[in-house]
């Protein structure tokens, strides 16, 4: 039977910035267990100014005293929360986050970009941030511009990944790799699964980033940066999962798609490696040849662009489920 567990975000349970296989767990849960883990959003020069109706949440605010007196260092952009081990994860083998659930953490979030940064520097040389009222309620926030236009929210986490392979050392959360990390795909929102290659022992998972709502391609750099709680359910599969080919790199699904991952800085090769990672899945999945899965990729497959901002860009392609298996 598992196990719930609830982590909250203190300064003793957050990484600033950064995944490295030597960080320690700050908790351990065995396979099938879940983790309810609260996460916030955004650095000290980002939060609404003081007297504003915005409140900051006390775990944001203890987390920025922590920075400032050194306590929590700042290596890279965002706040994540753990890492958590899975007891009996080694290399080789595939962790699985069942994503069961997501709430706003806050009543707003803030939306900005910034000199040398996003998909357009040359066009925005300058600096604008907008903070953007959330009514968690209504699970919607309202624009301060576009005539005061509602959007509904559809919350997910930008940042999921385990710890990277030993060797990398220390490495920024703003790049997404192998490990998963900042992979800012929309579609993993509560209901969805991911699956990451694990590559020490623990897996060593965290979470962050929270986005209320992002479009494809998070083009300025930024979506609704917000505080979210996420429900996951950790579960290990050992040797990669019987039911597809060993993990490379993040593969995802949703209740209606399977989805693969590219990632390079190069946005043509990150198109080639979602468009190979999802041949060698349809391949291991329906025991078509290579040849008559790439064929079925143009005939069937949706690849879109995910993210152009964060160094290391982001295709993933969409199979429907149930019109191969």
């Amino acid at each position: 039977m598992s196990t719930t567990h609830r982590l909250a975000a203190t300064p003793e349970t957050v990484r600033f910035g950064a995944f490295d296989a030597a960080f320690a767990p700050v908790l351990t849960v065995a396979s099938g267990d879940v983790v309810v883990m609260q996460c916030v959003s955004g650095p000290a020069e980002v939060m609404p100014p003081a007297g504003s109706a915005l409140a900051i949440p006390p775990e944001l605010s203890a987390i920025h005293a922590a920075v400032a007196d050194g306590r929590v260092p700042r290596l890279g952009p965002h706040i994540v929360t753990g890492p958590v081990a899975v007891a009996g994860a080694e290399p080789g083998d595939a962790l699985r986050i069942d994503i069961e659930a997501i709430e706003p953490g806050a009543d707003w979030g803030y939306n900005l970009f910034r000199p040398l940064a996003g998909t357009l520097p040359e066009d925005f040389p300058y600096r604008r941030l907008v903070h953007i009222p959330v009514d968690r309620a209504a699970r919607s926030c309202h624009l301060p511009f576009a005539g005061g236009l509602t959007l509904p929210l559809s919350p997910f986490f930008g940042v999921m990944g385990v710890a990277p392979p030993v060797e990398w050392g220390a490495i920024s959360t703003k790049e997404p790799r192998a490990h998963g990390g900042n992979l800012d795909n929309k579609e993993l929102v509560a209901g969805s699964t991911l699956y990451l290659p694990v590559h020490t022992p623990g897996a060593l998972f965290s979470a962050g980033d929270g986005h209320g709502i992002q479009g494809d391609g998070e083009v300025c750099v930024t979506a609704l940066e917000m505080c979210l709680t996420g429900t996951f359910r950790l579960t290990l599969e050992k040797g990669g999962g019987a039911r597809q080919p060993a993990l490379r790199f993040p593969r995802a699904e949703t209740p209606t798609h399977f989805i693969s991952m590219g990632i390079h800085e190069d946005l043509d090769l990150a198109m080639k490696q979602a468009l190979r990672e999802m041949i060698a899945f349809i391949v291991a999945r329906a025991g078509i040849s290579a040849a008559e899965a790439y064929q079925f990729c143009s005939l069937a497959v949706d690849f879109r662009v995910t993210q152009t901002v964060n160094g290391e860009k982001g295709v993933h392609g969409l199979l429907r489920k149930g019109l191969l298996f």
